[in-house]
């Protein structure tokens, strides 16, 4: 069936209402948009869904939702795990609740319990329920960072991650043979509640998951001693950070920790930012003014499901600094690592660090440095709890922790998310022990790049909407595939990567070994001088991705060879394009 016979077909079911009904009319004279809306079914990949909130196949609604929890609902079925239940959360976008209350309805239709947040939660708060509640599965309804006009479905499986091999292609098979509407159920709340089989969840997970971050406080009494001085801007970005984020802190000591006012409440519409993403610098600029007017020590920010945390850091002359997300991990991590060992007179020696192969090789120097071994994965985090698992299999390995350049980690495993919260938590109590030193943070950051090298990381995206930005992405692919570079800013190419084809090639040898990870639409050129870039779609935005890393001798010798990859890199796109 063609999308206009399918547009046509959901104007004329009754099984869609005449609300849906009425946004398909309102296009009825473009047929780009009736296209867009159509022209596939949106996708289930990357652990999900993510897409445009509307009226189609193609776009976030409850009917895209209860069919993809159907074809969830039918992979449980299949692994007899219907009696553990499903813990479904939700963020601050439009149609979160609603998306969250169908999808728990769809799983009590099919006699599968629903733990269901009465509120709003962080996705890593969601990772840990599923854990801490014993169910097969999880859903979590957020698009993360994306623009307001999207929105997302995540599925976790009972380990806490994303879900992973083989759970992700069973699943997505099982959602793919769902195609007829009819066979989708649903059933009234007030009966699903007395069958027992939706319960609504609240402080009796909150108070276990806070409790659980509380315990990797490594220095309380350097709390005691600055948690009352250390000045604190945080901003959830109108997401779902505030309050959990907020109550840590309290609990522990930070006695000023001050809010942005403006972007302190969920909002679905983030109206203060266009993008609600503390990547960006947009995102800080409220925060900024604010911390100028408190003269704080750093300037936090969390995306809307609360996953990524966004740092700027004072230094001694009053100028606040971007730690990106590179930087962040590394700090936090080292912070972790140095003092487990400070605190508990050493690690066991099988100890683990984990980051994506997109993540900076400061992670290498630093787990050299304290004789850890450094595991690589794909980019996205549920690789990372996938490598969590492996060791708890296997009994091989301590995980101690795991990050990637994105602006997320994990210092511990209860979860298998990243987590802002944790992440917020451990960067205030690094501050605050620092402080004890007559350091801040970027002296601290000044002293990583002095003891593991002076990395610079950085990434270029693209972005590439619709169909045609579709096809574009995978032109580019191809041409990057068949035209690798021989060199880039006067760099050779030592090693090309392609782990669709699960290969390696030493370019001086033509030897050829296999990448020993999954198979993934990636690229990935190895540079002298340690440098790299790397390339690859990204699995949640309508963007290309282009990431690199070089090393410099000091911090402007850094800064310098980033300009000159980055403009390598400009013309290498334009070279393909």
């Amino acid at each position: 069936m063609g999308y206009l016979e399918t547009y046509k077909a959901w104007l004329e079911d009754p099984y869609f209402d005449e609300a849906t009904k009425a946004e398909l009319r309102s296009v009825a004279d473009d047929d780009k948009e009736i296209r867009e809306r159509f022209y596939n079914d949106l996708q289930f990949g990357t652990a999900g869904l993510r897409g445009i909130i509307g009226a189609g196949t193609n776009r976030m609604n409850i009917y895209v939702v209860r069919k993809t929890t159907q074809g969830l609902a039918n992979y449980i079925l299949s692994q007899n795990g219907q009696d553990k239940g499903v813990a479904i959360a939700y963020d601050s976008r439009h149609m979160s609740p609603e998306f969250a209350r169908e999808a728990a309805l769809t799983l009590a239709a099919n006699g599968i319990r629903a733990y269901y947040f009465e509120t709003l939660r962080p996705t890593p708060e969601l990772s840990f329920a599923v854990r801490y509640l014993g169910c097969i599965a999880g859903i979590n309804i957020t698009a993360s960072h994306n623009p307001p006009e999207y929105n997302g479905y995540k599925v976790y499986w009972e380990d806490g991650a994303q879900i992973t091999p083989p759970h992700d292609n069973g699943i997505t098979l099982a959602v793919r043979a769902v195609t007829d509407w009819a066979d989708v159920k649903t059933m009234d709340e007030k009966a699903a509640v007395e069958a027992g089989l939706l319960k609504i969840i609240g402080a009796e997970v909150d108070d276990p998951y806070i409790a659980e971050l509380k315990k990797n406080v490594l220095h309380p009494e350097a709390i005691a001693a600055e948690g009352g001085n250390l000045k604190i801007v945080y901003t959830p970005l109108h997401g779902t950070g505030n309050i959990p984020a907020r109550r840590v802190l309290s609990e522990l000591g930070f006695k000023n920790v001050f809010v942005v006012p403006e972007q302190a409440e969920p909002d679905g519409d983030f109206p203060t930012v266009s993008y609600p993403n503390p990547e960006s610098e947009e995102a800080f600029e409220l925060g900024l003014k604010y911390a100028r007017e408190q003269d704080a020590d750093l300037v936090l920010a969390t995306d809307p499901d609360a996953d990524r945390l966004g740092v700027r850091v004072k230094d001694s002359e009053g100028v606040y600094h971007t730690l990106t997300g590179n930087m962040s991990g590394t700090l936090i991590g080292d912070y972790e690592i140095s003092q487990r060992i400070a605190v508990n007179g050493s690690i066991p020696e099988d100890s683990v660090i984990v980051k994506t192969i997109v993540t900076t090789n400061l992670a290498d120097a630093m787990a050299e440095h304290y004789n850890l071994k450094l595991i690589e994965c794909l980019t996205g985090f549920k690789y990372i709890g996938q490598q969590i698992l492996n060791m708890e299999k296997t009994g091989v390995g301590h995980y101690q922790f795991g990050f990637e350049e994105s602006y997320g980690c994990l210092p511990a495993t209860y979860a298998r998310d990243k987590d802002a919260i944790i992440a917020v938590m451990v960067l205030c109590e690094a501050a605050a022990y620092y402080k004890t030193q007559g350091k801040n943070l970027w002296d601290v950051m000044l002293d990583i790049y002095e003891r593991y090298g002076y990395y610079k990381d950085a990434v270029k995206s693209i972005e590439m909407k619709g169909i045609e930005g579709l096809a574009m992405i995978g032109k580019l692919m191809d041409s990057f595939r068949a035209n690798a570079p021989a060199e880039v800013a006067g760099l050779k190419v030592l090693k090309t990567r392609d782990y669709d084809a699960d290969e390696i090639v030493d370019l001086a040898t033509g030897t050829k070994s296999p990448t020993g990870l999954p198979k993934s639409n990636v690229l990935y050129y190895e540079l002298e001088d340690g440098a790299w870039i790397c390339i690859r779609p990204s699995g949640t935005e309508p963007k290309i991705k282009f990431y690199y890393g070089i090393k410099g001798t000091s911090l402007e010798d850094a800064e310098v060879k980033g300009k000159a990859m980055d403009a390598a890199l400009e013309a290498l796109v334009k070279a393909n394009s």
